[in-house]
């Protein structure tokens, strides 16, 4: 074998690997799923959502801050259908920075916000929410119609976002098509 014909193979495999790399059909689906901290952030602002954080940081490395980085785009309209079917404030305490608790469904995989406790949250949960009962070791906990999961922990709301609850979902925006090869064209 000669060797532009042993480096043939070898440039077919790079070609394949930088398509397979490169292409927005590689892509995780759910990246597009996920927001940035600054997206979700300009989501609950316009919604008339706030956000506290102990340390007054946005760090998803650091416990003592609150950070929305990749935090799930339907988490974060699920605290925006809160906010408009109850009309209530709503202060967000924790989003997916590290410090909870490990699984699928976590604060870090963007499942999960905390929420302040307030006498207007508190009331329309138990007014429209089904009563779980108290999970020993955790706290006392509702289920939305919407199948979304409210636990009183004490000191705040930890809440599991499955779906938006309710909304209007913002579509997923579309891959980027992929040019046509036009080199075959005649």
């Amino acid at each position: 074998m000669t060797g532009s014909a042993l480096l043939r193979p070898l440039l077919f495999v790079a070609v394949v690997l930088m398509g397979v790399l490169l292409h927005p059909a590689g892509a995780h689906a759910d990246d597009r799923a996920k927001l940035t901290d600054a997206e979700a952030r300009a989501r609950l602002k316009a919604a008339g959502i706030t956000w506290w954080s102990s340390s007054d940081c946005t760090n998803r490395l650091r416990a003592d801050c609150t950070s929305f980085d990749q935090i799930r785009r339907t988490t974060i309209a699920g605290v925006v259908t809160l906010r408009k079917s109850s009309t209530c404030p709503i202060m967000v305490t924790g989003g997916t920075e590290t410090g909870h608790g490990a699984g699928t469904y976590t604060h870090w995989n963007g499942w999960k916000v905390d929420i302040a406790l307030n006498d207007c949250v508190n009331k329309y949960v138990r007014s429209w929410f089904h009563d779980v009962g108290t999970i020993s070791g955790w706290g006392h906990q509702y289920r939305a119609p919407s199948g979304n999961l409210y636990t009183n922990e004490g000191n705040h709301w930890d809440i599991l976002y499955y779906t938006c609850g309710g909304c209007d979902p913002e579509p997923v925006p579309p891959r980027p098509a992929v040019a046509p090869d036009r080199s075959a064209a005649g």
